[in-house]
């Protein structure tokens, strides 16, 4: 009788155990679901721009981003993080900040009337977002709360809200011509910033229950996104966009300096050097 009883309970924590580890491979994968959303909306850009949408291609983008964002918050909230789901959420980035906002810069700002110079500086976009990616892989910001050159998903973000904020002034003035030479100089100008050195203010950090400051700003924006979302939101990502060259030159001006973080050595690599 005991022993069946032993048996019984050996079975008993044996069963729990495989539904333990059961619920935590669900969990393990719950941050790579968020990740493929993010890949699928940067392959939904893709194929909208393609199909001249391009509205819905700018909306794809910011869904990304809204994946995006979940996916490292799941991740870490479930204590899932892991190298693979690093490397899956790199690969899915350049998909959807990298070569989604080329392809709808291309297609909207219709490049193709530049002929090769057209395709050669929306590749240029592309190439960068994927040097900015690798470098933020294997070489965090050296300033403390800084991200170190601009985020692709802030770069994507400018080329989604440009494409709205262009339908919001057809809308209201009527046809309104924007130069493909003008638009190709743009998108080559955000990925030489993802690229430069220029420290970006990162705001992962911010806690909204002790930032006064923040919570103004939120006050502001909020019901101007209600009221225009296609203006309000072009203004902000702009405003962000411009922030790092205008920091950088006041800092300059004023001798101001950037906390440092203390940069852990790491084994050089060949193609590593950006």
């Amino acid at each position: 009788m005991d022993g069946e009883e032993g048996n019984g309970g050996f079975e008993t924590r044996r069963r729990r155990r495989r539904r333990g580890r059961g619920r935590r491979r669900g969990l393990d994968l719950l941050p790579n679901l968020f990740t493929t959303g993010n890949l699928f909306f940067g392959w939904y850009t893709i194929v909208q721009a393609t199909l001249g949408d391009p509205w819905h291609a700018a909306l794809g983008i910011v869904l990304a981003m809204v994946f995006d964002i979940l996916d490292g918050r799941v991740a870490r909230l479930a204590r899932a993080t892991s190298k693979f789901g690093g490397e899956y959420d790199s690969l899915s980035d350049i998909v959807s900040f990298g070569v989604a906002p080329a392809m709808l810069a291309f297609a909207a700002g219709d490049l193709r009337e530049l002929g090769r110079a057209g395709w050669v500086l929306a590749f240029l976009y592309t190439v960068c977002a994927a040097l900015r990616l690798a470098r933020f892989n294997v070489a965090p910001s050296r300033y403390k709360g800084r991200f170190e050159g601009l985020p692709s998903p802030a770069a994507a973000a400018m080329v989604a809200s440009s494409t709205w904020f262009a339908q919001f002034l057809q809308e209201r003035f009527g046809a309104v011509w924007f130069p493909a030479s003008g638009i190709a100089l743009g998108i080559a100008a955000l990925g030489i910033l993802m690229v430069s050195r220029i420290p970006y203010r990162s705001f992962k950090q911010i806690d909204l229950r002790h930032s006064f400051g923040t919570l103004v700003v939120l006050a502001v924006v909020l019901p101007l996104l209600a009221i225009e979302p296609s203006l309000t939101l072009f203004l902000v990502v702009l405003a962000y966009v411009l922030s790092g060259p205008y920091e950088a030159i006041w800092r300059w001006r004023t001798g101001a300096r950037l906390e440092e973080v203390e940069m852990p050595a790491v084994e050089v690599r060949t193609g590593e050097a950006i």
